[in-house]
Order: structure tokens, then sequence, then C-alpha cells
């Protein structure tokens, strides 16, 4: 069986790990934001996913 985690989404829905390449193309993806985005908004508010949600406007 093969560990390609491309197709899956995150490890835990509530939290955003920037530190796993698949979680980061599922979140950018879901997010509509590119990778820079993604990291700069989770280093100013943090991995939870609702709180980069709302400070992306996508509450």
């Amino acid at each position: 069986m093969s560990d390609d985690k491309s197709n899956r989404g995150p490890a835990d829905a509530q939290r955003i790990n920037v530190n796993e390449d698949y979680e980061v193309q599922y979140w950018t993806r879901v997010l509509d934001v590119s990778e820079e985005e993604l990291r700069a908004v989770v280093k100013r508010v943090g991995v939870m996913a609702a709180d980069v949600r709302k400070a992306l406007g996508k509450a």
C-alpha cells in the first residue's frame, strides 16, 4: 500500500499543520490562497483553522 498522502485531507480538520506538504496543498486549495499567504496567516493568527478562515475573510 502506498503512503501517498496527496489525496488526503488534514489529520486534524481544526488545525492547519504547515509542516506537512499534503496539508499545505489541501489548505491552499480549500482556502484558495497561495502557500506563502497561508504560512503568513498561520504565523500571524495561529494554527486553528477557524482563526485562519476568519483572518482570510472566509469564515
